[in-house]
């Protein structure tokens, strides 16, 4: 069990990354709250890791598969998006706008486009934390910037 320094270090350090990619999945926030302490229990119960990417990959990824099993209820009833952007003070012009794009994606696409232009990782290291092939990850890439760019008029600028 790791001590309450390292969880503080922990929380602290990680706990952004996990409500975004949250956001990305879900809605409601009693679900991000869930998730979120799901993580950090995992978290706690974890053994020591080789490096700091090597923790935060992991975190990535138990927070993406807590996300991806709850979809697994069928009967479960979502916050609006506004309710989402209210809660977390996302107060950007075109976010709204944005997140209804990224919500309309793919799961997989949602996720590597998230993880490359949100967290800065690499194909090679997205391939990694999602168990895929590198060209896997470039398909992937692509086909969301295509239907990004489809859903948003041509505007791919409003990403940036």
């Amino acid at each position: 069990m790791k001590s309450e320094e390292e969880m503080t270090y922990a929380i602290h350090q990680y706990g952004d990354l996990v409500q975004k990619i949250c956001c990305l999945h879900k809605k409601q926030k009693s679900d991000i709250d869930d998730i979120f302490q799901t993580v950090f229990l995992k978290y706690a119960q974890a053994k020591d890791f080789n490096d700091r990417e090597h923790e935060k990959a992991w975190i990535v990824k138990v927070t993406m598969n807590a996300c991806k099993s709850t979809y697994r209820d069928w009967f479960h009833k979502h916050a609006s998006l506004s309710d989402v952007i209210e809660t977390y003070g996302i107060s950007q012009e075109n976010t709204s706008y944005m997140l209804d794009a990224l919500y309309k994606l793919n799961e997989n696409y949602r996720k590597v486009i998230y993880l490359h232009y949100y967290e800065g990782y690499k194909i090679k290291e997205i391939a990694d934390i999602l168990h895929k092939k590198e060209n896997t990850i470039h398909t992937w890439l692509k086909r969301a910037k295509d239907e990004l760019k489809d859903l948003l008029g041509g505007d791919l600028d409003a990403f940036r």
